[in-house]
């Protein structure tokens, strides 16, 4: 078993021979094992020891870890967390919530004590189950892949691996290896709890599988190593694809160019979500099919509001054609939109007023120089949304710019006198709905005449024959 270990050190974990690892031990016969066969290959190990601070033998089992340390006179690093507390802050289950903690943990020392990677127990046992709770819970081929024997990056670290040396070896092996050398190790009474998902699978599913297939866990193992090469060959284009549709990554969000997304195959389109999600969710791990779904879904015909709750506190929301993953909380940036900077401002004829960034509204009278007095065809065919004419004998002066207000109404020109509800027409313009709160309305004696950007109330058009005009143009400086 040695020499398989030594193999996979080097082939597939990608370590040599003398360096510094972070060994995650609980004290269990996985750690045990991994922990002694580490130091008789000659590695030089900090061993790292988190106490959830959910059971009353905790403090025992760390006493017994920091023994092992002593024993093999390597040094011992120590935390008490409280995954309870957390798990309830997190909106994450006990498990999820320990399992982040602890890797936070053991990356954090990794960190601290310039070590090349940090080395966990999963083995062979724990990778059947994971490929069954996976299928079970539907997954792609991400979620068949299993878990890797080295992953970089991953959600705790761009520069330091998380590596599975005892990946391809059965938990009879390692309870054997433990026998012969004689190592005292901690059994965790939770792992035989059925209440827990895995717990079930390991305790009832699998010998209930073995009644059918007795050989049916290296199947699923040799399942989950085929499919992890075959994922590996998609890395390369899923790559370039990310880097096609990526624009930015910022706190609580990460942001796509629509289009691009959309002229990618449907599972590309899978996997970057999922990349998107783990990068913001490096703690979960059961990232099912219905919301990869939903999220492909959304990008082929995004709905009415432009957003959906996506997974885990996420949504997914477009706006201007770019597409956004972010956190319901995330403070999110502005595009470059118009906005309000007060709930109200006052607008003479003429006059001007300064809104957000360098946009200005400004607004002037107008007088037409034909004898007739008629408008200008291009006044009255106006193609500009960000400038108006209106009737100035329709006009209370001075005007009011305001923010909407819940109930606005307006009759859109072209709508032959029929009102609509503002926060209807903003959503139909496809209006961001971040933009649409502080947008600048025009409002002359209680009526909505503007809506710069988009339209004019059909009372305050100008009238064939109209003498003057009031111009109103909404237009950013180069400031």
């Amino acid at each position: 078993m040695l020499t398989q270990i030594a193999e996979s050190l080097e082939e597939k974990c990608h370590l040599r021979k003398g360096e510094r690892l972070v060994v995650g031990v609980s004290g269990g016969p996985d750690s045990v094992c991994l922990l002694d066969v580490l130091i008789h290959l000659d590695y030089a190990v900090i061993i790292a020891h988190l106490n959830h601070g959910l059971r009353p033998e905790a403090k025992a089992e760390a006493a017994q870890v920091a023994e092992l340390a002593s024993l093999y006179q390597a040094p011992f690093l120590y935390a008490e967390l409280d995954a309870a507390r957390y798990s309830k802050e997190q909106g994450l289950s006990i498990e999820e919530a320990g399992r982040e903690l602890r890797y936070r943990f053991l990356f954090q020392a990794a960190q601290d004590h310039d070590a090349s990677a940090v080395a966990v127990g999963h083995n062979a046992d724990d990778q059947v189950e994971t490929v069954l709770m996976h299928l079970l819970r539907g997954a792609g081929l991400s979620g068949l892949t299993g878990m890797a024997y080295h992953s970089l990056p991953n959600p705790w670290s761009d520069r330091i691996p998380l590596i599975r040396p005892l990946l391809s070896i059965w938990r009879e092996q390692i309870q054997a290896y433990n026998q012969e050398h004689d190592l005292k190790t901690i059994l965790d009474p939770s792992n035989l709890d059925t209440r827990l998902y895995r717990n079930r699978l390991r305790h009832e599913l699998i010998p209930y599988l073995e009644e059918y297939n007795p050989g049916i866990r290296p199947i699923l193992w040799r399942t989950a190593d085929i499919l992890r090469q075959d994922a590996g060959a998609l890395q390369s284009l899923v790559d370039s694809a990310w880097q096609a549709c990526f624009l930015e990554r910022g706190e609580g969000y990460v942001t796509f160019e629509r289009e691009a997304l959309l002229q990618q195959p449907s599972g590309v389109q899978r996997r970057i979500i999922r990349r998107a999600i783990g990068s913001l969710r490096p703690g979960l791990r059961d990232i099912d099919f219905h919301a990869i779904q939903r999220a492909v879904n959304f990008i082929l015909s995004p709905t009415r509001s432009a957003q959906i709750d996506l997974i885990s506190g996420l949504r997914m929301m477009l706006e201007d054609e770019k597409l956004w993953l972010a956190d319901w909380q995330a403070d999110l940036p502005h595009s470059d939109w118009p906005q309000l900077p007060t709930d109200r401002l006052r607008l003479p004829v003429p006059g001007m007023v300064a809104l957000s960034s360098a946009w200005r509204l400004r607004a002037e009278q107008v007088d037409f120089p034909d004898k007739a007095g008629q408008p200008p065809a291009e006044i009255l065919m106006n193609p500009d949304p960000f400038q108006a004419w209106l009737d100035p004998e329709a006009l209370d002066l001075p005007l009011t710019i305001r923010t909407r207000l819940p109930g606005d109404r307006f009759e859109p020109l072209g709508l032959q006198g029929h009102s609509v509800k503002l926060a209807d027409f903003m959503i139909n313009a496809k209006l961001p709905a971040r933009a649409r709160r502080h947008w600048p309305i025009v409002v002359s004696g209680g009526k909505i005449a503007w809506i710069p950007g988009m339209q004019l109330d059909r009372s305050f058009r100008l009238k064939t024959g109209a003498r003057r005009a009031v111009h109103l143009r909404l237009f950013k400086t180069d400031l």
